[in-house]
Order: structure tokens, then C-alpha cells, then sequence
């Protein structure tokens, strides 16, 4: 059958899912463009991955220089490389952002399928599509910047289908592909691995357990620890003094833990990853468990970032948490469903309108618009860059700039803050300091960049100004005395 064909076979319920799906992308890209075009975005995490994609279009390490580090060891996130041909049709900040808001959207598909399947209904796995697409987590990780924990929101879907349609194969590219997000992507997958074992197929399972575990382990220290010198930088996130002073405590001390788990709002983020799916997930908690550990390690960390929804870190909970759902609706009555899905999508829709910035709902995100005065006369100032000059940049300006070798967040490298691997550094001078050809500020800055600034006035002559910010170059005397030395 010819393409037209197959088409023409698609029935109305699809092609309707498809539509929600495109026009929930078109109009995350939309929203995040305009945040990115009017300064919206920022060195962290967008403008480091921009500038660390860009280098490897360019077939350069990744070393980033907005954070110090080469980007394969900041994160085992080897995803980033399937961006490179993108780049080398379309580079720059908005390719990521539309990338995100398409993968992010398109989860809702594997979604849609199963519900089709198990639910018997085109209808309501229509209404699955729309609670996916309305999850406050999954809205609040699309529009913070970019990060490339994303493509979960795809890959896991994917992977859950394949398994409840033993689409092995499938399973296993998406597995795969899931094993390149992140190291820590293993808190889902191991789940997930042994949830295929309980299942029946218990050396798929198995399987999926032992290939998590290598690729965890290769992850952090084969790739990790040999391009910044440690497997991870993040073990300070675990209370109490790591994870065996957590255990400990967790033993000798439950009080003090279940204290601490109670502080901060953490119970009510849990509420807000639950409450959109009306608990319903709890039905099948086989599935719903797959999603355990990473909000147990999200509600435990010390990093308040992790136990709040507008960021990524929530994003990886979500899939199974919507797949349980479905499941746990299918082993309703079937009177019974109709009134669970209803729940669900009531649900939802209070959710989104409570916790997320969809159209409608309560909330908005605080931006300027493209066209406002001092985004366009950023964006003008930086046209008089050098393409290939070293330059140090307001934090806001890094993702339109990124495109080049050496490019710095201010004050670095004239004080390091969050740069490099060795924290023991920060507030001294790097060495690279003493390359840097022009910096980018804003007129108006705060005390702390007035004082940065005045540390370093004296190497640098005013090179170009409009109404709302400044380029100053290094002075040709300090050049030729540097150079001298």
C-alpha cells in the first residue's frame, strides 16, 4: 500500500492525538523562543549545552567553558551527540529548545497506544494524551531552558510500551537509548528491569538490571572520572553525610530522618507528582514503582532544585506514573473505568491549571518579550563581538554568544563562582583570566558585579555602549604588557 494509503487508513482518534501532540511542541517552542529572545535564558543549563554541542558540530572536544569541565563529564549524557547533524543544518539555542518541546510532547504517543489497547477506547486514550500533556512536571521541565534528561520523557515511554506489547527489540533500542541520557538514569531503569522479570520474562529482566548496572558504571568512571577526575560531583546532595551516614541515620535515628523529610515542602511536591493522576497510579503499583527511586532520591536530597516541579529533575518520574494510571484504569470494572478516567482528567486539568503556565491556567512565565527595549539592544551590542573573540558575558547574554571556543559566564575566570571541578578554587583568579579580549555587562549592575568589575576596570578601554549595556576591550597597553610577560 502506497503512503497515501496507510494515511487515508489513520482513524480520526489518532490523527486528533497526533494534533494535541504537534500543537502542544509548536507552542512550548513558541513560548521558550520568545523567553530565549528576550533574555530568558542563561549560561546554566542552556548555553553550555549550545556551546558544547556546537564544539563537537565542529568536531572539537566539548570542553565548555562557561562551567570549566568537558560536558561528557559533567553528565554521561552521549544523547547530545545524536544533536550534532541538527547543528549542522540549524546550530544554536533554538534548535534546543524546539528539540525539547517536541521529544517532551511526543511522549504522549507510546501513551496513547496503550491505552487504546487496554482501555478499548479511542476516546479516552484521546484523554490520556491531554493529561500528559497538561503534567505540571513535564510543563515545568520544558520551559527551564534545556537539559538533555528530556529525551526521557520519550525514550521511557517507549520503553514502557515495548515491554506491555513484548516489542522486544523496541524495548531494547529504547533501553539503549535511555542508557544515554544520564548516569543516573539507572534509578528508573532498574526498576523497570526488574519490573520485565516479575513479569515472566525474567532474562530480559535480568538483562536489563546487568546492562543498567555497565552502563551506570562506565558512565562514571570510565568516561566521568577520566575527563574531570571524579565519577560524580554531586555526592553533597545526600544528607547527613552521604549515603552511608543516611542509612545510618535512617536506622538509628528514623525520627530525625522523617524530621527532615517533612521539611522544605517535600510531602507537598509528592502531592503535586501525584495528585494530576487522582492517585489512580496506586492501582498498579508494580508500575508505579518503577518511578520509587527517583522520587525518593528527589524528596532526600539536600538540593532543593530536586523536590520542586518547575524543574527537570521531576521530569523522569512522570512516565511511569502515566503508565500505571492507564493500567490501573484497565483493571477496573469496565462501568467503573469511565468514572476513573474522569477523575484522572478532573485531575489534571486542576493540576495545570494550579501548577503550570498552559493557557488558562493561573500561572504565567515571568519574561520579556522578544521586542522589549533591553533585549533588543542586547541583541544588537553583540553583533560588534568578533565571532571568534575570548569574551566573559553577562549570564543572560552566554546562550547568543555561545558559538565560539572561550566564552565565560562574569566574573569568571577574573573570580571563579561555580567553574571547574575543584570548589577549593572559587574566588580566585584562573589563568585564563589574562586572554580575555572583551567582556559584556549590563549599565546597571548589581554590587557584587560593580565590584568584579572595578577589579578589572583598569585592563579594559569602553569599546562600544548603547542605552542599556556596555562591551569593553582589553586595552592595547595591558595587551602588549601581558604579551611581554
Amino acid at each position: 500500500m502506497n503512503p497515501l494509503g496507510r494515511l487515508k487508513r489513520v482513524d480520526p482518534a489518532t490523527w486528533v492525538a497526533f494534533g494535541l501532540v504537534a500543537l502542544h511542541a509548536w507552542w512550548t517552542t513558541r513560548l521558550q523562543w520568545d523567553i530565549h529572545r528576550g533574555l530568558g535564558t542563561s549560561s546554566y543549563d542552556v548555553g553550555l549545552y549550545d556551546q558544547g554541542v556546537w564544539l563537537m558540530s565542529r568536531f572539537k572536544a566539548p570542553f565548555v567553558t562557561l562551567m570549566g569541565r568537558n560536558l561528557m563529564g559533567d553528565h554521561a549524557s552521549l544523547v547530545l551527540v545524536l544533536l550534532v547533524p541538527l547543528y549542522w543544518l540549524v546550530p544554536g539555542t533554538e534548535t534546543l529548545l524546539a528539540v525539547q518541546a517536541v521529544v517532551v510532547a511526543a511522549g504522549a504517543i507510546p501513551l496513547f497506544f496503550l491505552a487504546r489497547k487496554l482501555l478499548g477506547s479511542r476516546v479516552i486514550a484521546v484523554a490520556f494524551v491531554a493529561v500528559w500533556l497538561m503534567n505540571p512536571a513535564l510543563n515545568g521541565a520544558n520551559l527551564e531552558n534545556f537539559h538533555p534528561d528530556s529525551f526521557l520523557a520519550l525514550f521511557l515511554p517507549l520503553a514502557l510500551w515495548a515491554m506491555f506489547e513484548k516489542r522486544w527489540r523496541t524495548y531494547a533500542v529504547a533501553v539503549l537509548l535511555c542508557m544515554t541520557v544520564k548516569e543516573d538514569v539507572s534509578l528508573v531503569l532498574l526498576p523497570l528491569g526488574l519490573l520485565v522479570a516479575l513479569r515472566g520474562d525474567r532474562r530480559k529482566g535480568l538483562l536489563t538490571v546487568a546492562a543498567t548496572v555497565g552502563a551506570t558504571l562506565a558512565g562514571m568512571f570510565l568516561l566521568m572520572r577520566s575527563l574531570i577526575g571524579v565519577p560524580t560531583r554531586n555526592g553533597w546532595r545526600i544528607p547527613f553525610g552521604g549515603f552511608t551516614g543516611f542509612v545510618k541515620e535512617s536506622f538509628t535515628n528514623p525520627t530525625e530522618v522523617w524530621r527532615y523529610l517533612r521539611s522544605e515542602g517535600r510531602l507537598h511536591y509528592l502531592w503535586q507528582m501525584a495528585a494530576p493522576f487522582g492517585f489512580v497510579f496506586l492501582l498498579a503499583p508494580e508500575v508505579a514503582v518503577v518511578s520509587g527511586l527517583v522520587l525518593l532520591a528527589n524528596i532526600v536530597s539536600t538540593f532543593w532544585y530536586h523536590f520542586h516541579i518547575g524543574y527537570h529533575y521531576s521530569l523522569v518520574a512522570v512516565p511511569a506514573l502515566a503508565f500505571a494510571t492507564v493500567v490501573g484504569v484497565s483493571r477496573l470494572h469496565r462501568d467503573s473505568r469511565r468514572i476513573a478516567v474522569s477523575l484522572v482528567f478532573v485531575c489534571s486539568v486542576l493540576g495545570a491549571y494550579a501548577w503550570t503556565p498552559l493557557p488558562g491556567a493561573r500561572n504565567e512565565v515571568a519574561h520579556w518579550p522578544a521586542d522589549h527595549p533591553v533585549a533588543v539592544a542586547a541583541r544588537d551590542i553583540i553583533r560588534k563581538i568578533p565571532g571568534d573573540a575570548r569574551i566573559s558575558v553577562y549570564h543572560a547574554l552566554a546562550p547568543h554568544v555561545a558559538h565560539r571556543k572561550y566564552v565565560f559566564q562574569f566574573p569568571n575566570p577574573f573570580r571563579v563562582v561555580l567553574y571547574g571541578t575543584d570548589v577549593s578554587l572559587e574566588g580566585t583568579r584562573d589563568r585564563a583570566a589574562d586572554s580575555i579580549e572583551y567582556v559584556v555587562l549590563p549599565l546597571t549592575m548589581d554590587e557584587d558585579m560593580k565590584k568584579d568589575f572595578a577589579n578589572i576596570a583598569g585592563d579594559f578601554d569602553t569599546f562600544a555602549k548603547n542605552q542599556y549595556w556596555g562591551i569593553w576591550k582589553r586595552s592595547e597597553e595591558h595587551t602588549s604588557e601581558l604579551q611581554s610577560h
